[in-house]
């Protein structure tokens, strides 16, 4: 059995959702506000009794055995128009009365999110972003700007993983200093060759994983950092307005992709340490990982796909701090006038050097 919960507004009746800009929750109808901790009884669901509503994903008569497996259909309880999504939608909003609800069942035992970080801007900073990440990008084809529309922006709480973990290492470096000097008849170069040997402990905490296939990974830790401090205790009121998945990669899955940041993250920092050098290297590294653990949280992120000259951009916003990331096309015949008038450039400053060192030597 799975259920919907909506909040309905008790002055006028009409659906609520989370306000990014006020961080309440707030009717558009009658613009009453209200703030988070009155809903706080709404969550009771997540362990008490609600009304509930059947779904089926057994193969029907209209459907090849397993076709329907993966889908989950729910009744909007404002309309009763059918809400069709798929095993890891946790909230959504309806398509034919525009309802924000929360499918509950996806976030009870289990599956139910210690933290979230509400959204801080909405759906307008979401656009502008887009905009700033436009302007200034001298390869971007100029008509890319003008015809490039925004086929569907969403809010989206993605799920994470945020594992806490204490590494001691120890690292080697093959690392060189370099001495030149000259006399009337030769260069010389002098090349001192070091061990450099690194060894302590750092500890780690909120170490973020998303859980979901759909969200590319470089995607989500290119919008990174989050501010964690701004972590509340997870409740289903947050959600709605926005879209929002449940993890469909656990937290033992994840963990291979948490030790490799944790491990890339230890030797920079131990490398940051090592001065002085003309290269650094390394040679040996060994990290022991220790005292893990890990939590589930939902984060906020805005998505926007576009599509021009038949090709799909997408583009990702933190929703909290505003850092916005995603690939662009590049002009060609901009990036070869470019690549031109830097060689040009070079050319140039290569001319002047040759003939300042021919003067020098005239004099």
């Amino acid at each position: 059995m799975q259920t919907l919960q909506e909040y309905k507004c008790p002055c006028c009746g009409g659906a609520i959702a989370f306000d990014s800009t006020l961080q309440k929750m707030k009717c558009p109808y009658c613009d009453t506000e209200f703030d988070m901790e009155t809903l706080a009884s709404y969550d009771a669901g997540l362990n008490g009794e609600q009304d509930s509503m059947e779904w089926e994903t057994s193969a029907g008569t209209q459907w090849q055995e397993g076709e329907a497996d993966g889908l989950r259909t729910y009744v909007c309880k404002s309309c009763g128009g059918e809400i069709v999504g798929d095993e890891n939608t946790a909230a959504t909003s309806c398509p034919f009365c525009g309802n924000p609800v929360v499918m509950m069942g996806q976030f009870s035992g289990a599956l139910k999110p210690d933290l979230v970080i509400p959204f801080k801007l909405d759906k307008n900073a979401a656009k502008a972003g887009l905009m700033q990440h436009l302007s200034g990008k001298r390869l971007l084809p100029k008509i890319f700007k003008d015809q490039n529309h925004i086929d569907e922006i969403k809010g989206i709480y993605v799920p994470f993983w945020l594992f806490d973990t204490d590494a001691d290492a120890q690292v080697r470096y093959r690392t060189t200093k370099v001495r030149v000097w000259s006399d009337s008849k030769y260069d010389y170069t002098d090349t001192s060759h070091f061990l450099v040997n690194r060894s302590g402990s750092v500890s780690f905490e909120h170490i973020p994983v998303d859980g979901s296939t759909k969200m590319p990974d470089d995607l989500m830790e290119s919008i990174e950092p989050f501010n964690f401090s701004a972590a509340v205790d997870f409740q289903t009121a947050y959600l709605a307005g926005y879209l929002a998945d449940k993890y469909d990669v656990d937290a033992e899955q994840s963990i291979e992709r948490a030790n490799e940041r944790v491990k890339r993250s230890t030797e920079e920092v131990f490398a940051s340490t090592v001065h002085g050098y003309q290269t650094v290297v390394t040679e040996s590294s060994n990290i022991r990982l220790h005292g893990g653990k890990a939590k589930y949280a939902l984060y906020p992120v805005w998505i926007l796909n576009t599509t021009w000259q038949g090709k799909k951009y997408t583009f990702a916003m933190n929703g909290q701090t505003g850092k916005f990331v995603g690939d662009l096309p590049v002009d060609k015949s901009a990036a070869a006038k470019w690549t031109l008038g830097l060689s040009a450039v070079l050319s140039a400053a290569a001319y002047g050097a040759v003939w300042l060192l021919h003067l020098i030597g005239m004099l």
